[in-house]
């Protein structure tokens, strides 16, 4: 036990406040399946941008970040930085047409977007993929966290981490729903973000400053070669490493470019298009620069404190307990108190999103649309806390099976890589119908699991083709293996596209008049005389690099100014604050407010 009295105060006092805002909100969940799953519409953006950017600080992110400075380096922590671009790509492509579909979930977008059979099967193939099968892997790691960090705090066996945490997420996500959800995200942004900038502070004091410190890391012995590059080179990373972070920002940040389920969900929350498009951006960057600096900082301590050569065999054989020790080691009491409240945090407000979106897929667009479809929204708000339970069930038995965060990161990676263009594509082009998106989302989930698959034929198959298999699902070849994915089923719903009909006239005329998307529609703009509101592509693309360039220069102007290259960190970070006032400047000028279509829940029932 690492925890004192005092300690264990601040846990309970943080955990009760938690609870009694999320229990405040359950009279505001209870009218509606709109109000428990998308709080009725009326979120103000930097809510629902600071709940976003609160799911991604979960447990699993700052185990994860510092053991990739310990493995690879700084750089290592592309494996997610890359996906700021795609965010980048949300905000100014996807935000407005998210919120003018006016949906509960985003696999409801599927029957509106297609009719027929085709649409009703991928609807309910789509919520229980996204909402059940890769929800558990992502609840999964994010409960494996919290597992490792209490066994190196608390001492806490498994069943009992579990059990606890799972309890505390769903008494309040149970009742409350998203308006508890994002309310408690704001709480425990707050005390995350506090509590890791503490850890970091502490750190570098510990070690005379970022310059002290990044000298000082240079010369631990057994540190990685490149351990303060923020970017791969050749003298310091494998050539496969160097492929991997081009396959990362080259090409793979596509797969979140419309914005990822629970995303879309808290878009579909605001109050109108220029809230969804605010939130977005600001998600950006909370998300990718305010959460990163304090964890990689704790990360490069590591390195100091337990060093490579001379460390705890059970930090040798896992480090993503790098964090924890950190904390048991450096913090004094009350503090390590305040860390247990904020790693409390960071698991809650992931997964009560989580649970909350996990279960409108399987009520709105599973129970509701195809086995209880006259019920009362009394009924649907009931089978929903039901489902929430459920979920957390199913989450926690893939995270007694999980042994490694980054892993887990990387399966979602390949998961969704093979679908990244059918999505993107399917709202400004016309020609996408179900048949493709169903051949990419079944060619994604075989060829991620393409191991088990030859692991089952093995006793049929020659031995060259388990060989093949052997190295391309190796884990050097993890991304390389993410891009192939996606290129192959890119080929494969295009050949489908131009092998099956297009969606009728009907279907794409009731789509285009809702969503009026740009792109290639002209023909239907022209038979519905509807145009697209969209801002031209002219304005669109700027908005998109200056976003980019805005936030990657923050991320690496800070970056060098706490790896003691303060000339480059200073030219870096005003570069980023111009970028960032032109694109706050496009941002809000190209989106009109109040703008939007209020939605109907169940409206493509």
């Amino acid at each position: 036990m690492a925890l004192t009295t005092l300690d264990w105060i601040v846990v309970c006092i943080y955990g009760s406040i938690v609870l009694a805002v999320g229990f405040g909100f359950a009279r505001r969940a209870s009218g509606s399946v709109e109000d428990y799953f998308i709080a009725g519409r009326s979120l103000p953006w930097w809510l629902a941008g600071t709940s976003i950017a609160a799911t991604w600080f979960a447990t699993d992110a700052p185990l994860a970040t510092a053991a990739l400075v310990r493995r690879q380096g700084v750089y290592g922590n592309w494996l997610w930085w890359y996906e700021a671009a795609g965010i980048l790509m949300l905000t100014f492509f996807y935000a407005r047409l998210w919120r003018r579909a006016g949906v509960l979930t985003d696999a409801e977008v599927i029957e509106i977007r297609y009719g027929g059979a085709p649409a009703r099967a991928l609807r309910g193939f789509s919520a229980v993929y996204q909402g059940l099968l890769k929800n558990a892997v992502v609840m999964g790691w994010v409960m494996l966290a919290m597992v490792k960090f209490s066994r190196v705090l608390l001492g806490w066996d498994p069943a009992l981490t579990l059990a606890v945490c799972v309890g505390l997420a769903l008494a309040y996500t149970v009742a409350s729903g998203l308006w508890g959800v994002v309310v408690t995200d704001l709480l425990q942004f707050v005390a995350g973000m506090l509590g890791a900038m503490t850890l970091a502070g502490i750190v570098l004091t510990r070690f005379g400053g970022p310059a002290a410190m990044a000298e000082a890391v240079r010369d631990v012995p057994g540190a990685p070669p490149g351990a303060l590059d923020l970017v791969p080179s050749a003298a310091t990373a494998s050539s496969l490493e160097i492929v991997s972070f081009l396959c990362l920002i080259g090409i793979l940040w596509l797969r979140s470019g419309q914005g990822d389920g629970y995303v879309a969900q808290r878009l579909f929350a605001t109050r109108d298009e220029r809230q969804a498009v605010k939130a977005s951006l600001w998600f950006a960057f909370a998300g990718t620069v305010l959460l990163t600096w304090p964890w990689i900082v704790v990360g490069l301590g590591s390195l100091l404190v337990f060093p490579p050569t001379a460390m705890d065999p059970a930090l040798a054989a896992d480090p993503e307990l790098a964090y924890p020790m950190m904390i048991r080691e450096l913090m004094p009491a009350g503090l390590r108190g305040l860390m247990v409240a904020t790693f409390l945090a960071a698991f809650m407000s992931t997964m009560d999103t989580h649970l909350c979106w996990g279960a409108s897929y399987m009520v709105n667009d599973v129970y509701r649309r195809f086995l209880r479809k006259d019920r009362s929204e009394r009924h649907y708000v009931a089978a929903s806390r039901v489902m929430v339970v459920l979920l957390a069930v199913v989450a926690a038995g893939v995270a007694w099976q999980m042994e490694s965060i980054q892993r887990g990161w990387i399966y979602i990676i390949e998961l969704t890589a093979g679908v990244a263009l059918v999505w993107l594509l399917r709202w400004y082009w016309w020609r996408v119908n179900a048949w493709a998106e169903i051949a990419a989302m079944a060619g994604s989930v075989v060829l991620a699991n393409g191991r088990v698959l030859v692991g089952l034929l093995e006793p049929v198959l020659p031995a060259g083709a388990i060989r093949a298999a052997d190295g391309f699902y190796a884990p050097e070849m993890d991304l390389i293996r993410a891009v192939i994915i996606l290129i192959a089923c890119t080929a494969l719903w295009l050949a489908v596209v131009l092998a099956t009909r297009p969606e009728s006239d009907e279907v794409l005329d009731r789509f285009y008049r809702r969503v009026h998307p740009g792109g290639w529609w002209d023909h239907v703009a022209e038979r519905t005389g509807v145009r697209s509101t969209d801002p031209p592509a002219s304005r669109m693309w700027p908005g998109f690099l200056l976003g980019a360039l805005f936030v990657y220069a923050s991320l690496l102007g800070i970056g060098h100014l706490l790896t003691s290259r303060p000339g480059v960190g200073a030219l870096l970070v005003a570069v980023s604050l111009v970028a960032g006032a032109m694109t706050v400047r496009i941002a809000h000028a190209d989106t009109p407010s109040g703008s939007g279509t209020a939605g109907t829940t169940g409206a493509a029932s």
